[in-house]
């Protein structure tokens, strides 16, 4: 009988991963618990990401179309009240003579403007004062006056020069207008005073008031007119208007003609004839209509473009716009197009849609604007087209009537918005929930497998010191 070696190995129940395992556990927890939970959510991080995914798309669609409304909106402001259709231009024959603006107040006609004479400020040059206006001349007190308007300066030793007191002019507290300054000549400097205010009330007074003479060489008044000479006079505008004779102050004038500012820029020429007026042309701005009217219809066709962007469908993508059959951008789109459609009750048979004026619908759904057609409407019948878009039921007063209740807190797109945070907010709350519900699975997890990973460590243990015995016994020799 022959004997034979039996050793027999102890069975490990730690993987060769388990090196890996700080500690010698037999288990990688931390991984495989981190593997679990990530299967656990998995499906439900899938689903709250798309419904997320959906709701922003939404959200971001909505603000698209809101905005797109909004620039459209802006573009009816220059049409849906009377007033922007009563734009009026002023005209002159004679720039040279005078300049006009209009406003909506202004009436159109035909005026003769005559200019004997423009506004202009006084000016006073002193007389020559010696060496180079550093030299003392005295001290004092002065009163200035301009106009109605006046100041005082105070000359002491620290100012008592020519460039001194131009200083202490400019620099006055309550100063109106008066400017101050030093000219050199041949013969001495020169105190320069100007008037920044036009018109014949504007003129300038210079007193001492000290009951002194020290200043008494800077003086000027009405009688007291030999220390300065007049370099300007302070006078007012002359001119008529259709023969009816104006004066101003200013050379711009708004209060002379109902609507209209003139700024008048020379004068013409005496007598009746042909050079002894310019005309001024007040008419209705028809240029500012069209663009105002061609500005609208390019904002349509843009607010076209974006409706149609997010409801288009890609076939050949299979991919739908954000808000393809929406029932809010369907409403919003029929409102739109039944009041560009629309038959405006506007007192007339032949200028009462858009169509009648140039404006008509491409295939495309966008509008197209015929210029030489809306010229025709708006030398014809102006109030015709005024009322088409500005009347009670005009076409601009209704589209911007219906935008403003659609983009109005509480309207339909606001709480439509509304809606879509609030949805936003709770898949919020849901993933901060699975969070949760995770952290605390994974706590749980972690306990379980860590018990476990003791029990097997234990096992492990004993199964080594089994063998060690096993291996210790004697052997037994088998005869053959």
């Amino acid at each position: 009988m022959s004997t034979v070696n039996s050793t027999t190995s102890p069975v490990s129940i730690a993987s060769s991963s388990s090196a890996a395992a700080a500690g010698g556990s037999v288990i990688d927890v931390n991984s495989l618990v981190s593997q679990l939970v990530a299967a656990t959510r998995a499906p439900q991080d899938s689903v709250i990401a798309s419904k997320t995914q959906a709701v922003t798309t939404q959200i971001t669609a909505l603000g698209t179309l809101k905005g797109a409304l909004s620039t459209f909106q802006t573009a009816l402001a220059a049409l849906d009240t009377p007033s922007a259709f009563n734009a009026e231009t002023a005209n002159t024959s004679d720039s040279s003579i005078f300049t006009a603006t209009a406003s909506t107040d202004a009436v159109g006609g035909t005026y003769s403007v005559s200019v004997s004479q423009l506004a202009q400020a006084q000016q006073l040059v002193s007389k020559a004062f010696p060496n180079d206006g550093t030299a003392p001349f005295g001290t004092g007190t002065l009163k200035i006056s301009l106009g109605a308007a006046n100041f005082a300066v105070t000359v002491n030793s620290t100012n008592d020069t020519l460039s001194g007191l131009a200083t202490a002019i400019n620099s006055a507290a309550g100063n109106p207008g008066v400017t101050a300054t030093v000219l050199s000549g041949t013969d001495g400097d020169h105190l320069v005073l100007s008037s920044t205010l036009t018109g014949a009330s504007n003129s300038i007074q210079v007193s001492e008031t000290d009951a002194g003479t020290g200043l008494a060489g800077v003086t000027y008044a009405t009688g007291n007119t030999a220390n300065y000479t007049q370099n300007s006079a302070a006078q007012d505008a002359k001119f008529s208007i259709s023969g009816i004779a104006y004066t101003s102050a200013s050379n711009t004038v708004s209060n002379a003609l109902s609507g209209v500012t003139l700024n008048l820029t020379g004068t013409t020429a005496a007598g009746t004839g042909a050079g002894s007026f310019a005309t001024l042309n007040v008419a209705q701005d028809t240029s500012t209509i069209e663009t105002n009217i061609g500005n609208f219809v390019s904002a349509y066709n843009t607010l076209v473009g974006s409706i149609q962007q997010l409801s288009s469908y890609d076939s050949t993508t299979n991919t739908a716009g954000p808000m393809l059959g929406d029932a809010l951008l369907t409403g919003i789109q029929n409102q739109i197009r039944s009041a560009l459609y629309s038959i405006v009750n506007n007192g007339t048979s032949t200028y009462n849609s858009l169509a009648s004026i140039g404006i008509t619908t491409k295939s495309d759904g966008t509008l197209n604007l015929n210029n030489t057609t809306l010229q025709t409407a708006l030398s014809a019948a102006p109030s015709a087209v005024s009322a088409l878009f500005s009347g009670t039921n005009g076409i601009a007063t209704n589209l911007n009537s219906q935008l403003t209740t659609d983009l109005a807190s509480g309207g339909s797109i606001d709480s439509r918005s509304k809606t879509l945070v609030s949805q936003e907010n709770a898949l919020t709350d849901q993933t901060n929930q699975l969070n949760t519900q995770m952290a605390a699975l994974t706590a749980s997890m972690t306990q379980q497998y860590a018990t476990l990973n003791t029990l097997l460590s234990s096992l492990q243990s004993t199964s080594a010191y089994l063998t060690q015995q096993f291996a210790a016994l004697p052997q037994v020799q088998q005869k053959q």
